[in-house]
């Protein structure tokens, strides 16, 4: 095992909120302000088994600036453990969403290779922190820290950001794995209530949906010039609109997008294709195959493209599945007819620039007609909180967070079945065929995320739930 590697946190300013709030900016402020003070000596700690890719590592790149900002000494671990780890841990995974994933075992075996592998990087943290400080321990790669944690006199919370609506054998099955590990945290933190485990203590149960960062580089305006440009730069486009694919980075420099991305595609996207885009991970729960089908089958307009879009496969460390769902992808995408296969396009975007990566997934989410999240199972699906907020209509799997988000006719479409190809395909061309009602979709979903999605909104609850653990009673003014 390497030692666990420390991801730079750089401070973000969190009065850039002010213009967004109003006067409930002041109450956030008083909460910064307690913080500080009360949680001065003291270290917060959170450990994940990535600094790049999926929904984990771009919360805590939302969240964790801003507690910075507001004076707290927070910082970022990440595991660097052997493949064999991450391989079970994938299964453990896909298992808590249901599905058999390699369909392997968790056995005693599993058991050792999970104890063993955790031990050396608890003794690693545990090396780290000092008494008085609390660790934030997230999803199933992280579990088998929690006993080891507490023997080290640390204050532990450990975050689920995964679950299904209703549990299967699956499900049960590795709860009971992790369960000897979960139960002994001072708190569990889940993005739903309907995701809670039997057996854990409710009185030590918070609900914390995710939360999107309006100024970073994925969410930031740009210009109708600019994402032509962006989008030109990656060669998805002919034509760039004389503009230049520049972008903001968080530290407030400049930013050029400009690293080759890797492309599947017969011929460019047209100027006036009417494009339909679903970014995510390579991942089977997201079901690019069934996009891809969908297209062949029930997306019958010749003007009517498909970007699928992901990090580079091999970029997410913890997620070995990768580079073969993404082989699978391709493949089909070879096999369809010309006619079709000419409006569907494969994306891998390089994960090297995390923030010129971002650039590129809100470049190609503005230029979208449509955004699809066609999950089979989704633990919250930030995708679709980031794309509300860019005003772009939904067509989405009723599961999991997805549904917390999307409001059903108003904000966009939700789909009951996710296997349901053809009301996919309806639920979009609908959409496209009525620009006023896309529109409204549009305004309706940016004012649902100013009003719930929000970083700031977290802020809030992250303070009480520390404060109460370490025994600090908080202010009625600073709550």
């Amino acid at each position: 095992m390497a030692k666990p590697k420390f991801v730079p946190i750089p401070p973000q300013p969190l009065d850039r909120f002010r213009s967004l709030l109003g006067d409930e900016y002041e109450q956030i402020e008083a909460v910064a302000a307690w913080a500080r003070e009360a949680f001065v000596g003291r270290a917060i700690w959170h450990i994940s088994s990535t600094a790049r890719g999926g929904g984990v590592a771009e919360l805590l790149r939302t969240m964790l600036p801003y507690v910075r900002d507001a004076g707290v000494d927070t910082r970022w671990v990440v595991l660097r453990e052997s493949p064999e780890f991450f391989c079970l841990t994938k299964r453990i995974h896909n298992r808590l969403h249901g599905a058999a994933g390699d369909g392997g075992p968790l056995g005693e075996d599993e058991r050792r290779l999970y104890e063993s592998t955790l031990a050396a990087s608890g003794r690693e943290v545990g090396r780290l922190c000092q008494p008085g400080d609390l660790i934030y321990l997230h999803d199933p790669q992280t579990a088998g820290l929690v006993p080891l944690a507490k023997e080290a006199g640390l204050k532990v919370v450990w975050r689920c950001h995964v679950g299904v609506d209703r549990p299967n054998d699956l499900v049960r099955g590795t709860w009971d794995f992790l369960r000897p590990y979960v139960e002994q945290a001072d708190a569990y933190v889940f993005s739903r209530r309907q995701y809670f485990w039997d057996g854990l203590d409710a009185s030590k149960a918070w609900y914390m949906p995710p939360v999107i960062d309006p100024f970073s580089p994925k969410n930031q305006e740009l210009g109708p010039a600019t994402v032509q440009a962006i989008l030109k730069g990656i060669g998805l486009t002919h034509d760039g609109l004389h503009g230049a694919p520049v972008f903001v980075r968080s530290d407030g420099t400049p930013g050029r997008v400009e690293r080759p991305i890797g492309l599947l595609q017969d011929e460019p996207l047209p100027d006036d294709a009417r494009m339909v885009a679903q970014v995510s991970r390579w991942d089977r729960l997201k079901d690019p195959l069934g996009v891809l089908e969908m297209l062949d089958r029930h997306l019958p307009g010749a003007d009517t493209h498909l970007v699928l879009a992901g990090p580079d496969a091999g970029g997410v460390a913890d997620d070995p599945e990768g580079r073969e769902v993404f082989a699978e992808v391709a493949e089909a995408w070879r096999g369809m007819v010309p006619q079709h296969r000419r409006r569907a396009h494969l994306l891998t975007l390089p994960m090297y620039d995390l923030e010129e990566n971002a650039a590129m997934v809100n470049a190609l989410q503005r230029r979208a007609d449509v955004v699809l999240q066609k999950s089979l199972a989704e633990g919250f699906g930030l995708t679709v909180a980031e794309a509300m907020w860019k005003r772009r209509p939904l067509v989405a799997s009723r599961v999991g967070g997805i549904q917390d988000q999307v409001l059903d006719g108003e904000t966009g479409v939700l789909v009951t079945d996710p296997l349901d190809l053809a009301r996919f395909g309806a639920a979009i061309e609908g959409i496209l065929a009525d620009p006023a009602r896309a529109r409204r979709m549009g305004e309706a979903g940016k004012r649902r995320v100013t009003e719930r999605f929000l970083t700031v909104y977290r802020l809030r609850e992250y303070v009480a739930l520390v404060s109460s653990l370490l025994g600090i009673v908080q202010p009625a003014e600073a709550r």
